[in-house]
């Protein structure tokens, strides 16, 4: 008999993964090679034990020193993978008993991964996901805006004229407009949502597109400005439809924008 499979191992790419106990918890005879990013790839080997149901809800991981010698890694790879793999809701830490296999496992929480949001399609299709979303969020901001909200607002906007004015392709200052435009639907989920987009929000910083760069960047900068004062001006108005409206321009011109860029 195969000695992996008498002690109840199963194959999984370069690596083999062997049952020690009834808590399936699992070791390697091979270990990661550095090609790839480590922490990257001893998270993606253990997500999928957990997502295919090879690890079960209840499982405990091997140790951290387990962990090192069996993958031959250090103690910071095996701390950032266990913090990746909880922060995605796979696992559970005990302090001083070590990281399980989270009950629920297998229902994944929402995540974009950055390896597929670097081409201009993956990012159009992030910006149809905003849509949905950001349409609402500024109908219901000119509904819901306190003179708080509106300061916030207008300062944001006086950040990206002024990133412009530099020559800066005002990334950050963009990004926070929207997030401002989010909080001032005084409802916090649209702004921590568009807070887990995070960087994905504006595509010039996902894609590097030589066409926005250099002398053509301030003009597409501007036209881009132009939308998001039409958004805010209906905002200040209370104007929910028209807010709506400009906010759907915005993001229906800035998909058109990069349609022409595939």
């Amino acid at each position: 008999m195969n000695p992996i499979a008498a002690r109840g191992g199963v194959r999984y790419g370069r690596l083999v993964i062997v049952r020690r106990d009834a808590m399936a918890r699992s070791a390697a005879f091979r270990r990661l090679s550095p090609p790839k990013n480590l922490t990257t790839e001893l998270v993606e080997l253990l997500a999928k034990e957990i997502t295919s149901g090879k690890l079960a809800p209840g499982a405990r991981l091997l140790t951290e020193q387990e962990m090192m010698a069996t993958f031959g890694v250090s103690r910071t790879v095996v701390r950032e993978a266990v913090s990746a793999l909880r922060s995605e809701g796979l696992v559970l830490t005990r302090q001083g008993v070590g990281a399980f296999v989270a009950t629920d496992a297998q229902q994944r929480p929402f995540r974009i991964d950055p390896k597929d949001a670097k081409s201009v399609g993956e990012v159009l299709r992030i910006m149809e996901l905003r849509m949905g979303v950001e349409i609402e969020a500024a109908g219901l901001a000119a509904s819901r805006r306190s003179a708080k909200h509106l300061a916030r607002i207008d300062a944001e906007l006086a950040k990206i004229d002024a990133a412009i004015d530099r020559g800066e392709a005002a990334i950050d200052a963009d990004f926070e407009l929207h997030r401002a435009i989010a909080a001032a639907t005084g409802n916090g989920y649209f702004e921590s949502f568009l807070g887990y987009l995070g960087h994905y929000i504006i595509p010039r910083q996902s894609v590097r597109i030589e066409k926005i760069g250099g002398d053509e960047q301030a003009p597409y900068l501007r036209r881009v400005q132009r939308e998001h004062r039409a958004i805010c001006s209906a905002i200040a108005q209370g104007d929910p439809a028209a807010a709506r409206d400009a906010m759907r321009a915005h993001l229906a011109n800035s998909i058109a924008r990069y349609q022409s860029f595939i």
